[in-house]
């Protein structure tokens, strides 16, 4: 099969596809013939060897997928009530490594996947797991979110941000995005009652005021929406850990890909009530593009995909 695989840490030139054996499903595990894969800035931290989760090279990059079960290991039924069966269609992690889903077949942990949401197509479930999953995690189980208070979301226009924007919205929160001048529509869009341009304005209005900082951005911004917070107030990272000085005011966590976690979310796409943000879409022998595109090179807003050959 085809596999976007690496032999030594490096840029985007470091992948190359080729030709390797199709996995074999162990104990706890499905061999899941990919329909599409996710290219994430995770995916780049562990191409370039920086990574505290990853094993060492050669190996298969990626993480998000969609596709369908091809053959189940044994004991899979003894981690997933509901079971898995060959011909279930499945979105998901492959492990907690974060590896081995940009190929033509990948093995899963049966604990880190679910029954694909029903209304999406499998490009755009392979776009929900880890930032969706991301994003409910920050909100209602690092901030406590409830209806009524309000939630400062920074990079509210990036991929774990516009989840974090619609489920506060839906959830009855008051939104505060803080984005960039060309996502200032979007953040609306999504559900935002209030949008700062980080670019022309700055944040001082709202000093005080603010009981949740969700972070997906890191540096200056975050250091300055401290400020916002209410004396009782909490910061949520997944940017990079806290310096000493605020860690009593906040918390960095890794997202934790689980069945329950994205059955819930399955649900809620079911019942139309969180949309997808696909963004540029390419072949599997184009890996090292989609890199690049993590790296700054252009490309559309919203999740880079990739899909093996029919």
């Amino acid at each position: 099969m085809k596999a976007v695989r690496v032999h030594h840490f490096g840029g985007p030139e470091a992948i190359v596809v080729e030709d390797i054996p199709r996995p074999v499903p162990s104990e706890g595990e499905l061999l899941v013939r990919v329909s599409a894969a996710g290219v994430g800035p995770w995916d780049a931290l562990i191409r370039e060897g920086k990574s505290k989760v990853s094993p060492p090279p050669p190996l298969t990059l990626g993480s998000d997928f969609s596709g369908v079960v091809e053959e189940i290991g044994t004991g899979v039924s003894s981690f997933v009530t509901s079971g898995f069966k060959k011909g279930d269609e499945v979105y998901g992690v492959t492990n907690p490594q974060f590896c081995g889903a940009q190929a033509e077949y990948a093995v899963a942990a049966a604990g880190m996947i679910a029954r694909k949401p029903q209304h999406l197509s499998h490009v755009e479930a392979a776009s929900v797991p880890v930032v969706a999953v991301t994003a409910w995690q920050m909100l209602f189980e690092y901030g406590q979110a409830k209806a009524g208070q309000s939630v400062m979301i920074l990079g509210a226009g990036g991929n774990v941000g516009a989840y974090a924007t619609q489920l506060a919205a839906k959830a009855g929160l008051r939104v505060i995005a803080v984005v960039g001048s060309k996502d200032t529509e979007y953040a609306r869009d999504l559900g935002s009652e209030i949008v700062v341009d980080y670019q022309t304005t700055g944040m001082k209005d709202h000093d005080g005021s603010v009981d949740l900082v969700l972070d997906t951005v890191g540096g200056e911004l975050r250091e300055q929406s401290f400020k916002a917070l209410r004396p009782n107030g909490v910061l949520v990272s997944v940017a990079s850990p806290l310096p000493p000085q605020h860690a009593a005011r906040g918390v960095f966590f890794y997202v934790e890909v689980t069945t329950g976690r994205l059955t819930m979310i399955a649900r809620l796409f079911d019942r139309r009530e969180l949309m997808t943000n696909v963004g540029s879409i390419l072949p599997l022998e184009q890996a090292s593009v989609a890199h690049a595109m993590l790296a700054g090179a252009p490309h559309k807003r919203g999740k880079i995909l990739l899909l093996p050959a029919p």
